[in-house]
């Protein structure tokens, strides 16, 4: 398949941040995922049966922990890696003929007292065939976290995966990660064509932080950037709207091809163009920026500094303050050097 459609799909995100059982979590999940198929259905319908990738809010499951401490959002919003969560989005994405991309809180066997923020992808034969752990986060844990093991158990490349499928080479990235380069170059070092971010975000017609670097990450990376954001989080105290609008899809070169207003929407879907996208990658020019990349200049300052330490969950109970605290002694440690 060369050429086909891709959409970020704007949906409103149900909270459960005040369900107090599993009984009343599962009730909004089934909810939430019973929505997601029929909007799928009914936007395949209207764009045309060539839309073959379809990306998903950050959470969209679940929202975020507002106060719940890691242990009982372990319990309340985790989902488990073969859960029955991801036989029904494998449903989805069967059903519907489409590759699938979303962002959940997974729990990990490997790491019992933890979670991991888990962007995914799912095939059209309903097969889970990309998992991507977010590996910045201000107050979740993070392989980073537990590196040594991680490392141990999954190995280096688990960290960056890029699956190679009929409509491309397809890799995640996590919400605020956007912000982060070198998380992009990994990918584009393996290939990765089309990125799939899963957002929940200020919305706003202003170029936002992210928003400036959804477009720096398909520049510099020569990649698709498919960025799906809510539409709005409905059951938590913070205003309804305040991340709703700004999904888009955004092509090799930054330009956006489409974009959201507010509220649940199709609107951002685009054309995904493989051949003009490797033609572009396979043209000596001073706009092959892939092509002129030099590492070597690289690799030694990135050896040589390091800032935020790893390993600071192997051997100490997590807590949402062990990372403000963390992150405290780093930037006293920065100031120190300069």
């Amino acid at each position: 398949m060369e050429r086909y459609k891709a959409l970020a799909l704007q949906i409103t995100c149900d909270t459960i941040n005040s369900c107090h059982t599993k009984e009343e979590v599962r009730v909004v999940f089934n909810k939430t995922l019973s929505k997601i198929n029929a909007q799928i259905r009914a936007s395949k319908a209207f764009i045309g049966q060539d839309l073959k990738l379809v990306v998903l809010p950050e959470y969209f499951l679940t929202g975020f922990p507002m106060g719940e401490t890691i242990e009982q959002w372990k319990e309340k919003a985790c989902v488990e890696m073969d859960g029955w969560e991801y036989e029904e989005l494998c449903k989805i994405a069967l059903q519907n003929q489409i590759y699938l991309s979303g962002n959940m809180y997974e729990l990990d066997p490997n790491f019992p007292k933890i979670y991991f923020q888990t962007s995914f992808i799912i095939s059209p034969e309903g097969k889970v065939i990309l998992r991507y752990r977010r590996l910045n986060s201000m107050f979740a844990p993070t392989p980073h976290d537990v590196w040594d093991k991680y490392l141990e158990i999954y190995g280096y490349e688990s960290l960056f995966p890029v699956v190679k499928t009929e409509i491309g080479n397809l890799t995640c990235i996590a919400s605020e990660e956007i912000l982060y380069p070198e998380i992009a170059r990994c990918f584009a070092m393996r290939g990765a064509e089309v990125i799939c971010h899963s957002s929940s975000e200020v919305g706003s017609n202003l170029l936002t932080q992210k928003n400036v670097a959804k477009l720096a990450r398909a520049i510099e990376s020569m990649a698709y950037v498919i960025s799906a954001n809510s539409a709005g989080m409905a059951g938590i105290p913070i205003p309804f709207a305040s991340t709703d609008g700004a999904s888009k899809v955004i092509d090799y070169k930054g330009l956006v091809l489409s974009e959201a207003g507010y509220g649940e929407s199709m609107v951002a879907n685009g054309d995904i163009d493989l051949p003009a996208l490797r033609y572009f990658r396979n043209r000596p020019a001073m706009g092959n920026l892939l092509a002129r990349q030099r590492f070597e200049l690289y690799a030694e300052s990135y050896q040589k500094y390091s800032f935020y330490p790893a390993n600071t969950l192997l051997e100490k109970e997590p807590t949402r303050q062990h990372f403000v605290e963390t992150q405290v002694e780093v930037i006293k440690n920065i100031i120190s050097k300069f």
